[in-house]
């Protein structure tokens, strides 16, 4: 079965829960309402269904090469690039000063997701332009702004980002790559990066590479630390002296080239700085923050594609009577009981993790919008809280859906031919590349909930306590049920809010030894607020007629989630609050 982009759903998140209305509103957004939305998303849908989707699997099956130094992608994605490109689709939340369309995040994310439902290895390409793009918008000259973001929105050149060495991997106060100051200004770059997502490859003219270095005679540590950039081809035409000297072999994702690039094995590489010499690692955090949001997008484009292949295997695998006599004789095994378990679980993590991305998109776009400087100040908090939550959840979440998917298969599942587990392979990078789990929970901890005191943690408790008070005003058991499980929630969130920004600094073994746990928490509980949102539009709309069959199946897949996840909190809570000491009460030896 191919990919079919979940369009109806996004629409629903966008205008219910994300508020579509309302970041048209916003000045320079005023075209981008619902009926735009859906005329983009459904172009997208077609682009991503009939020209990213099928050669997924041949990019499994013939990754990226490497020979001589140069880069050859799978057959089929250089074309496919060119299509991306012409279509506008790198184009579409950039400035329109630079040839951008302009769009809000919302739009953008959503189109995100298709492309990376489609195709992931494909749709890393564009994240890390998009990220490239980002930085040199917030802090790169006019002038530097006006030689690459062009080039790079309308696909002639791509951009990469470049922090890791193999001695410095999260760790980037560790950079040892150097930058020569030169008599024109511009600076020679000497040094090895290494997992560089499309650091070389055969798609477009020219790679803008946004790297790491530190200035001969800079401070030690995370302060020394510059961004320069240092295209791949300069601007008279000559190679520059960045080259590629192998491609990594991985899990999954194989068809997205990882370089490992030499810079200044001939004299040095050209590059020029943006910005103030040792602030680069402020500035790279602008690209970073982008693509961890990207990378949580991709989560929930890997789950959605795992549901739909292990879906229509449900429907299609005859296996056994159902244990309910409905069926006479053996039928498909989504009338099993567990199977609809998985599947629902599936179903549920997903869109609880749509709806919460998306509405951090939304916000993302009252940030840097609205007219009001407190409601974008507002909005700023509410979206840097969410981040780590859209990045940690929805990776971690898009491995179990696809180890359920795989499962669903039985034992077809565990045989490539199937392509099952090509996506449980392809997963497992979500939740290490652009920061670890453990390095979004540390976030999480330290900028988002200590700093403040969990001020920003205990004003999303107020708005999800708001939400519980609406659905007890309903007549409804499933707004019930979902209004019990969410206040149990909240409350074990708001729990362990208070250990976190109480205990940080007199015990910080004991928080960070639960930072993943409470990650976990909080991005469950905020996808589940949003669920219970979701579950309150869809009974409007029932009881309007609007589109019976996906309201109740909406509210169906909250009422699980309620049930199945969202009830998982008061756990996570007790581990975190009362398990602390477990966690470092062995003796290092006796690991």
């Amino acid at each position: 079965m191919t990919y079919r982009a979940p369009v109806k759903d996004m629409l629903f998140v966008m205008q219910e829960l994300a508020g579509i209305d309302a970041v048209a509103s916003l000045p320079g957004f005023e075209d981008a309402g619902l009926d735009t939305a859906q005329a983009v998303l459904e172009e997208s849908a077609r682009f991503s269904q009939e020209v990213l989707a099928p050669l997924n699997w041949d990019g499994d099956r013939n990754p990226s090469s490497f020979k001589d130094g140069v880069v050859t992608t799978t057959p089929g994605f250089k074309e496919a690039f060119r299509q991306f490109s012409a279509g506008g689709w790198q184009a579409l939340q950039h400035p329109a000063e630079f040839g951008g369309q302009g769009l809000p995040k919302l739009i953008h994310t959503a189109c995100s997701e298709m492309i990376n439902s489609a195709n992931m290895s494909f749709a890393l390409c564009p994240l890390l332009t998009d990220g490239a793009v980002e930085a040199l918008l917030t802090a790169g000259t006019p002038e530097q702004q006006a030689q690459y973001i062009p080039n790079m929105i309308d696909g002639t050149w791509t951009g990469s980002m470049n922090l890791t060495e193999p001695q410095a991997g999260s760790d980037l106060a560790a950079v040892r790559t150097r930058a020569e100051p030169q008599p024109d200004g511009s600076y020679k770059i000497f040094g090895t990066k290494i997992y560089i997502t499309y650091g070389e490859h055969d798609m477009a003219d020219n790679i803008v590479h946004l790297v790491l270095a530190r200035v001969v005679g800079a401070p030690e540590g995370v302060k020394g630390i510059s961004l320069f950039i240092c295209p791949k081809v300069l601007a008279d035409g000559t190679r520059n002296d960045v080259h590629c000297v192998s491609i990594e072999h991985k899990l999954g994702i194989k068809a997205s080239p990882t370089a490992v690039l030499q810079y200044g094995d001939h004299g040095g590489a050209k590059a020029f700085l943006i910005g103030q010499e040792n602030r680069g690692l402020e500035y790279m955090f602008i690209m970073m923050n982008a693509a961890r949001f990207g990378v949580g997008v991709q989560g929930i484009a890997l789950a959605e594609r795992a549901y739909q292949k292990a879906v229509g295997y449900a429907r299609d695998r005859v296996q056994s009577r159902p244990v309910d006599g409905s069926l006479s004789k053996a039928g498909p095994i989504i009338h099993h009981p567990d199977v609809r378990r998985m599947l629902m679980t599936m179903r549920a993590h997903t869109e609880g993790c749509r709806a919460m991305a998306y509405v951090g998109a939304a916000a993302f776009d009252a940030a840097h919008a609205h007219p009001d400087a407190e409601v974008r100040k507002q909005n700023q908090a509410f979206y840097e809280f969410l981040v780590p939550l859209i990045k940690g959840l929805s990776t971690e979440m898009s491995q179990e859906v696809a180890s359920l998917g795989v499962q669903v298969h039985g034992g077809m599942g565990f045989i490539e031919e199937t392509g099952a587990a090509q996506y449980l392979r392809d997963a497992k990078i979500l939740t290490i590349y652009e920061g670890t789990t453990a390095i979004q929970a540390n976030d999480l901890v330290g900028r988002k909930t200590a700093r403040d005191g969990g001020q920003v943690a205990r004003g999303i408790a107020a708005q999800i306590e708001a939400t519980e008070e609406a659905l007890l005003a309903r007549p409804s058991e499933a707004g019930k049920a979902m209004a019990k499980r969410l206040t149990a929630g909240r409350l074990a969130f708001l729990d362990t809010v208070d250990f976190v920004a109480g205990h940080t600094k007199a015990q910080p073994n004991a928080v960070f030894a639960g930072s993943v746990p409470y990650l976990m928490l909080s991005g469950t509980v905020v996808a589940g607020w949003q669920m219970a949102r979701a579950l309150m539009a869809a009974e409007d709309r029932l009881a309007d007629g609007v589109d019976t069959d996906f309201m109740q199946a909406k509210i169906a897949t909250a009422r699980f989630y309620a049930d199945h996840i969202l009830n998982k909190a008061t756990a996570l809570r007790d581990s975190i609050v009362d398990g602390a000491d477990a966690v470092t009460a062995m003796a290092l030896e006796s690991f």
